[in-house]
């Protein structure tokens, strides 16, 4: 489909229903495209209308309420028209959600709007909120931010995607910094959407420099904010191997096990340990490192612990696939956290062939056949690593 082409014909579309109202503008100046903010604007205009009609005729328990047939006819058409530009533009970059209210409204008018002869209220509907400052269409590309003197929207730019969620970064000019936001995906489960949340309260109960900082979880929109950090371990390592120095190395080596015995500290295993869970900020001075991603977390007693979670990770030991990933133990975590150190330390993931015979001997204990031979905490692993020249 050209979308280009639809966006004219909807306009075009919605004049032939009288002019296009600019009423609502100001709700949708973050959107680009000059008609399809004009679009959205009117729609927005005689919803409000539509609406305002309806609430002025709603049924009593005495007695049914019509709404006239020419209302209803338009109604009908704008209902048309906004599904149908959502659903057009849903998988592009003018892709938009409609306001979780209002779309439950507009399943209910679809239900009993008649094209003809009008149509019977029926006797459990609500009065209507009609909204005059809150827009209706939210640009998926933006966020909209309530600062104490302010409310700002500032246009989004995806940086990632996971099972679960999109990622996006976005300028705060309030702050004059990064955040980012991370949104649920639409398919989720009820489970899988729990999960998500369950991530966000994890992260939030944490208190360490080495995890990624929580701000907030929005129930509307199942997303919440975070801070930004410039690298994924992956990225750094694989942008600047040739250059890093052995210190450098070690002091991310280090920030990284002490980032899991403060975690393991507090009961929990990750158990999603890769390169790409693994940020770093990178300062002036020094790089900072900090863990994301739990929502495969092991919290005692949590029915979100599944049996049946998938196996994931690269870094991972393979023989969860035989065990079950049920049976992820410490063991399995200082598996994975002893090829993170491996890659740091060299750059690579083949653990074949390693010439320095003190990281080959931590390397060989760590991803040990033999579960009771490996490290069994982060902290034997801290003591062992400094044996590393």
């Amino acid at each position: 489909m050209n979308l280009e082409n639809y966006i004219e014909s909807k306009y075009r579309e919605l004049l032939s229903m009288g002019e296009i109202d600019l009423e609502f503008s100001e709700l949708y100046a973050n959107i680009k495209h000059k008609k399809l903010q004009e679009i959205l604007s009117t729609l927005h205009q005689k919803f409000i209308s539509f609406f305002r009609l309806m609430n002025e005729n709603l049924p009593t328990k005495d007695r049914e309420a019509y709404f006239r047939a020419e209302p209803s006819r338009n109604l009908i058409k704008v209902i048309e028209i906004t599904l149908g530009v959502y659903n057009a533009l849903k998988n592009s970059d003018l892709a938009f959600d409609i306001n979780e209210y209002y779309f439950a409204l507009i399943e209910k008018c679809r239900d009993f709007l008649r094209s003809s002869g009008g149509s019977i209220i029926p006797l459990d509907m609500d009065k209507i909120d009609l909204y005059y400052k809150i827009p209706l269409f939210t640009p998926k590309n933006i966020i909209t931010i309530e600062h104490p003197q302010s409310t700002k929207s500032f246009e989004l730019k995806q940086i990632g995607s996971g099972s679960y969620a999109n990622v996006y970064k976005y300028w705060d000019t309030f702050y004059n910094k990064y955040f980012v936001l991370k949104r649920a995906k639409k398919d989720l489960t009820p489970k899988e959407l729990e999960r998500f949340k369950r991530e966000f309260e994890e992260m939030r109960e944490f208190s360490s420099p080495y995890i990624v900082e929580v701000y907030r979880y929005d129930n509307v929109n199942k997303e919440y904010i975070m801070e930004y950090m410039d690298y994924t371990l992956d990225s750094f390592i694989n942008k600047n191997n040739t250059c890093i120095e052995i210190g450098l190395r070690k002091n991310i080596v280090n920030q990284i096990l002490r980032a899991f015995e403060y975690i393991h500290s507090k009961k929990r295993l990750h158990r999603d340990i890769s390169p790409k869970n693994i940020l770093l900020k990178k300062y002036d001075d020094t790089c900072v490192v900090k863990i994301a991603d739990f929502g495969l977390v092991k919290v005692p007693n949590s029915t979100l612990t599944s049996v049946n979670t998938e196996f994931k990770g690269y870094f991972n030991d393979p023989a969860l696939l035989v065990d079950g990933f049920s049976s992820y133990d410490i063991v399995h975590e200082t598996y994975a956290l002893t090829r993170i150190v491996y890659f740091v330390m060299t750059g690579r993931t083949n653990t074949e062939k390693i010439s320095d015979s003190k990281l080959q001997e931590f390397v060989k204990k760590g991803m040990h056949t033999d579960k009771d031979m490996r490290f069994k905490t982060v902290t034997e692993m801290l003591q062992a690593f400094r044996t590393i020249s």
